[in-house]
């Protein structure tokens, strides 16, 4: 408020810089910013405005067409600069049409645009869950591109293992070079408990195997691999599901895994780089190896 009430004194001692009527005029229709004190202001992100301006337009001018982009660039401009961060919550659909003049169905558009992409999550209601949050998840937004790309074949399954095989192999020679990783070895080790378990099915067994891979690439400590880890893990989910219930000699694969998964894990706790590289290499390429067999049959 104090910024805003020492903008006004200054304007009113100050004389005008535009001796044109016309051009005062134009410059009154500007975009404003308004805060918290109901002026205007710019210290205030307009994703998170709540007062937006109420502006008169002349009859028979022509407004500038705005589509869901305003806001999208907005937003990312916003989490770029740090003026919204993880955990603020967006105004609702017809603040924001307001703040950016545009229809709510671009909003709602703009808003499932930053959904898919795990920048928001929203939700229905008028509860304080309600509404759209800004989160991190960028694992998300690129498991769903891969894996609707792998679905139409325009990105072959076997580069995704190489690639996976890449970094994964990258990831053991690093993260046995780093200092610390305790907890994500804690994590790993309970994973592996929960593999082992007699009962579990084919499906809870799959999920479990991904987290663990994903978890010891964590131990790099490079959130850019974790995150590609997590969503080529995420890219080839429903390939992998369909091999493992084609393959009838599910005992007797679980079991491979399961000690070839206890070898990897050894490798990487006693930091043995190199070994947990070739453990991880040949543990993806026999189990691909398996899939296609399954699958082709």
């Amino acid at each position: 408020m104090e910024c805003c009430a020492a903008a006004r004194a200054l304007h009113a001692v100050l004389p005008p810089v535009h001796p044109h009527p016309w051009l005062d005029a134009a410059l009154a229709f500007q975009p404003k910013q308004y805060g918290v004190c109901g002026q205007a202001c710019p210290h205030t992100p307009r994703a998170l405005r709540t007062d937006p301006p109420v502006a008169t337009v002349d009859a028979g001018a022509t407004p500038r067409r705005r589509t869901h982009d305003a806001l999208l660039k907005d937003i990312e401009a916003d989490l770029r600069s740090g003026k919204i961060k993880v955990g603020d919550r967006l105004p609702g659909e017809r603040t924001l049409a307001e703040n950016y003049g545009i229809s709510r169905a671009s909003v709602r558009e703009a808003i499932r645009v930053l959904d898919a992409m795990g920048i928001l999550r929203s939700s229905v209601g008028s509860g304080p869950t309600s509404g759209a949050i800004v989160v991190s998840d960028p694992s998300a937004g690129l498991s769903s591109a891969l894996r609707l790309h792998v679905a139409s074949s325009t990105l072959p399954v076997a580069d995704i293992v190489e690639t996976r095989i890449l970094l994964e192999t990258w990831t053991a020679r690093a993260g046995a070079k780093r200092v610390g990783g305790e907890e994500d070895l804690e994590q790993a080790a309970q994973l592996l408990h929960a593999m082992d378990h007699p009962d579990i099915n084919r499906e809870a067994f799959h999920e479990l195997d991904a987290r663990f891979h994903v978890t010891l690439s964590s131990l790099a400590g490079n959130a850019v691999v974790a995150t590609m880890m997590e969503s080529l893990s995420g890219a080839i989910v429903g390939y992998v599901k369909g091999a493992m219930e084609a393959m009838d000699a599910w005992p007797d694969v679980i079991s491979i895994l399961r000690t070839q998964h206890h070898g990897i894990f050894d490798a990487v706790k006693a930091r043995d780089g190199e070994l947990a590289a070739r453990l991880l290499q040949e543990h993806i390429e026999w189990f691909h190896k398996k899939a296609q067999e399954a699958t082709d049959n």
